[in-house]
């Protein structure tokens, strides 16, 4: 099992590209881009979102990778 941290809180998923959102939570790109598309709050805390720029979280993506190479996956 990977780690809850690893996990798209959207697609319930392990991340591949994940990014930080205005809320400080990491999400899938793809799966906040679509949030995104439809709706201003944060799918964590359904309060509204002070912007939609999302930053890449390029350490979550590297341990992500380890973890991946670390169990095989």
């Amino acid at each position: 099992e990977p780690p809850a941290d690893f996990i798209c809180p959207i697609t319930t998923e392990l991340m591949s590209d994940p990014v930080m959102a205005a809320d400080g939570h990491s999400y899938e790109r793809s799966a906040i881009e679509r949030w995104l598309a439809t709706k201003s709050t944060s799918p964590m805390t359904g309060e509204a979102l002070v912007h939609s720029f999302l930053a890449p979280n390029h350490t979550l993506r590297r341990q992500i990778r380890e973890w991946e190479e670390a169990n095989a996956c």
